[in-house]
């Protein structure tokens, strides 16, 4: 087990503890966390672009003008994709993006980003979290106690109102509860506040 600082919110070490190597001292495999990573932003992806083929198009119940004699190509209705205003031809229509991952590959491309993240040593752990008010201010001081400024992800075990009140006006610094986690999000973040609680939570979800 890997064995990190302990730090309170003003970033002073209260002691030691224990990172689990199944969970943050795993290999990295950057090529499963490009497929997981590429998976959560199709999911994510809406799909509800659409145009009119020319059975769609308004209009066309006659023939536009007459077969022979006007000079120009001959046309049936004036729904063809060739005239301004018709029907698109092979446009895109709503559609779903989404396709699933096995479970076992995105638990270990979750263990693979967090391992990173230690490796780089990208992850801090706290004792606890207290935001005694849901307030930009409370956060912008938890923040500069930290030694931080913005690109974070707090990890906590449960729901914390407060800290996710608190944050949510400030960009790029989120919160993700133990259950929510995802490589997207530990990815796409500087720092991870990790509370102690919340390793507790991950060795019984993670681990079992």
């Amino acid at each position: 087990m890997a064995q990190v600082d302990l730090i309170n919110k003003v970033n002073e070490s209260v002691g030691k503890t224990d990172l689990p190597d199944d969970i943050f001292g795993v290999e990295v495999k950057k090529g499963l966390l490009h497929e997981v990573v590429k998976n959560h932003l199709a999911n994510k992806r809406q799909g509800n672009a659409s145009t009119k083929n020319r059975a769609n198009v308004r209009g066309g119940g006659r023939k536009p003008f007459r077969q022979k004699g006007s000079g120009r190509a001959r046309q049936g209705t004036i729904r063809s994709p060739l005239l301004r205003g018709g029907g698109i031809v092979f446009g895109p229509l709503p559609r779903d993006y989404s396709y699933k991952l096995p479970k076992k590959a995105k638990w270990a491309a979750l263990s693979s980003a967090l391992s990173a993240k230690l490796a780089d040593n990208e992850i801090m752990v706290m004792d606890e979290i207290n935001v005694t008010e849901p307030k930009t201010k409370a956060a912008i001081e938890l923040l500069s106690g930290l030694g931080l400024k913005d690109n974070v992800l707090f990890v906590v075990p449960d729901k914390n109102n407060d800290l996710e009140l608190a944050v949510r006006n400030i960009p790029r610094v989120n919160v993700a509860r133990v259950k929510e986690l995802n490589v997207y999000s530990v990815l796409s973040h500087e720092k991870l506040i990790v509370t102690k609680d919340a390793v507790e939570r991950m060795k019984e979800a993670y681990l079992g």
